[in-house]
């Protein structure tokens, strides 16, 4: 059996058993760039344009069936999603008519748009069910096994079917869960063997009726009797398989607080697990930062769901030299504060923060900015801090137009051109070395440099964002003295201040 008649066959018998058991289904075709790869030297989109043309005409046509495709339109963008085709009858020729008109070229993001399919079938209102077809794993960074669960406690009567296509056993497996979460089924279209094997163990009987609650029945051994999420905003999308959540469960005291010390812990926005029937208090932390406590019960037979809406927002700050920077100064450090909590981040700063207003400090050497941002729950808020320093390549010489001072024992400093009242100068940064480098802030300053007993600095001004040579002549030399039998050398002025005295410039013991 070809790949492609096998291929056609399942899907066949997928959309016929759909319609017996659904009114309305969207099926979610993925259109991204590895749509190229090939099977049995025919690339997949090609097969999947022939399958569809062969199969749609046999679905019934009091179906309302829809089409949602992604990656057809944008190479880099997760966000390239659309729901091409809503769900009405007698769709079969549009459907068909657009898939042979694709041109695969992006991103994966399957774990969206399911969900968005999911919307477009009011599947808190009315039954739905999704059938997603794709060639390849979420590239998005979203996670298809914490939608199946969401998708499934807030659905009337929501079923997802996956079929991979040219998936691995392993691959397939991290994506079946959204059809096994969601009382669907997973079909595994590798090769012709395989695909016969699967048709014959699932898809020739038709899907089973997600049965409902019977009284007096016999307790249910459940898988597991506990499934947590969360979200950033109240009914927003679930935070996935993000390990930004910690999760840690404690028994509950009688006074509703936590007894003792936790009994699991977990870094993942959902998981599932199972614990003894009783009271819980699960504590909940976003980013570290932000705490949520979440009391729960658990009952034979029956599965707890805690919750947590963290109430909070997802900032990304870019600290940049100037606001025409192309990305973030990798030296610059943010401080960010909200409440009593505080951090620093090098470079660009990803992180949430709850709901209301976060401070911003921003430093780049001696430069500083301050900034604060308001973030709403559930929102995303992509700021630059600008931060105006440039940078300056300290040098020196011994004489303008000489040799280029080769030592690590210079001593360079930047320093405010005005004297304070006790005749210092404020300084803004230091190093020690030949070919070291400052930030500097932007205006007028003055770098000094020191090398022995010699003391020397040159005026400079900078931009923000600029970057220049500053050269200090030393006006200077180097001496060296040999003083066989000495027990320490000692150089003077030659000249003579009004007393008398002749002022030391350098000494040291030793014969050299």
């Amino acid at each position: 059996m070809r790949f492609s008649s096998a291929f056609a066959l399942l899907l066949s018998l997928v959309f016929s058993s759909l319609a017996q058991a659904a009114d309305s289904t969207v099926v979610v075709l993925d259109a991204s760039g590895s749509m190229w790869g090939q099977i049995d030297g025919r690339s997949k989109i090609e097969i999947a344009r022939e399958t569809i043309a062969k199969v749609l005409p046999s679905v019934s046509k009091e179906t309302e069936l829809g089409l949602m495709v992604y990656g057809h339109r944008d190479k880099g963008s997760c966000s390239d999603i659309e729901l091409v085709v809503p769900p009405a009858k007698g769709t079969q020729a549009e459907i068909v008519d657009f898939v042979n008109g694709i041109t695969p070229k992006g991103k994966t993001p399957l774990t969206q748009a399911v969900r968005e399919a999911a919307d477009a079938l009011k599947y808190t209102e009315e039954k739905a069910t999704v059938v997603l077809v794709t060639d390849g794993l979420e590239t998005c960074e979203a996670g298809p096994c914490a939608l199946a669960a969401e998708l499934e406690s807030k659905g009337v009567d929501f079923t997802a079917h996956v079929v991979g296509f040219g998936l691995t056993e392993e691959e397939g497996r991290k994506v079946s869960c959204l059809a096994e979460g969601t009382g669907g089924q997973y079909f595994q279209a590798s090769d012709a063997g395989q695909l016969v094997a699967a048709l014959a163990a699932t898809v020739v009987a038709p899907p089973m009726i997600k049965a409902k609650p019977v009284e007096q029945a016999e307790p249910v051994k459940l898988e597991y009797n506990v499934m947590t999420d969360s979200t950033l905003s109240e009914g927003g999308p679930s935070l996935g398989e993000s390990s930004e959540i910690q999760w840690r469960i404690y028994k509950a005291a009688a006074n509703g607080e936590p007894d003792g010390d936790y009994i699991d812990l977990q870094y993942k926005a959902s998981y599932q697990a199972t614990y003894p029937a009783g009271k819980y208090i699960a504590l909940a932390t976003l980013n570290g930062s932000i705490e949520r406590k979440v009391p729960f019960e658990i009952s034979d037979g029956e599965t707890a769901k805690p919750y947590v809406n963290f109430d909070a927002g997802y900032l990304i700050i870019s600290p940049k030299r100037t606001p025409q920077d192309a990305g973030p100064d990798e030296a610059a450090a943010v401080l960010i504060g909200f409440g009593d909590h505080s951090a620093t981040y090098y470079g660009k700063a990803k992180f949430y923060a709850p709901a209301g207003k976060v401070s911003l400090k921003g430093t780049i050497g001696a430069t500083t900015a301050q900034d604060s941002v308001t973030v709403k729950a559930g929102e995303t808020v992509e700021r630059d801090l600008v931060i105006g320093s440039g940078v300056i390549d300290n040098k020196a010489v011994y004489a303008e137009g000489g040799l280029a001072v080769e030592s690590s024992e210079i001593f360079f400093e930047i320093a405010a051109p005005q004297k304070d009242i006790n005749g210092d100068r404020k300084t803004f940064g230091s190093t020690y070395g030949t070919g070291t480098k400052l930030d500097s802030p932007a205006g007028d300053f003055i770098l000094t440099a020191r090398l022995g007993s010699v003391r020397a600095e040159v005026p400079y001004s900078i931009k923000a964002g600029e970057r220049k040579d500053v050269v200090v002549n030393l006006n200077a030399g180097v001496l060296a003295i040999n003083a066989p039998g000495a027990y320490g050398i000692e150089i003077i002025e030659a000249r003579k201040d009004i007393q008398g005295n002749q002022k030391t410039v350098s000494q040291g013991y030793g014969v050299e």
